[in-house]
């Protein structure tokens, strides 16, 4: 997790551009606007980590906080609560959208 934070305003209805097919799927990691401007990283087993900033995302229906992650090669991902604490795992398939619901207290350190 990445310390800074980012001032990105709202994103709106269909401002986000996903690629999606063959071996490439997106990740969603769903939080609570506390979170709004924090980075989340993610990552494969021996991969380095990628980060994408939450940001408040403005639907039809209304108002949710997601980081999204639009272009990543299928695998199993470990998503980071800190730099040493995985929150959990999710699975990215190529050609879907997988779904990650960020935890609402820190999970157990491992080790």
């Amino acid at each position: 997790m990445h310390t800074h934070e980012h001032a990105y305003g709202p994103s709106e209805r269909g401002s986000v551009v996903l690629d999606l097919g063959g071996d490439t799927g997106v990740l969603i990691i769903y939080t609570g606007q506390d979170l709004r401007g924090r980075e989340i990283e993610v990552s494969r087993q021996d991969a380095p980590r990628t980060h994408s900033a939450v940001r408040e995302r403005r639907v039809q229906d209304g108002t949710f906080h997601s980081a999204v992650y639009p272009d990543l090669p299928a695998g199993r991902y470990t998503v980071w609560w800190d730099e040493r604490t995985p929150a959990g795992t999710v699975d990215v398939l190529g050609g879907s959208i997988a779904e990650f619901l960020w935890p609402t207290s820190a999970p157990r350190a491992v080790g």
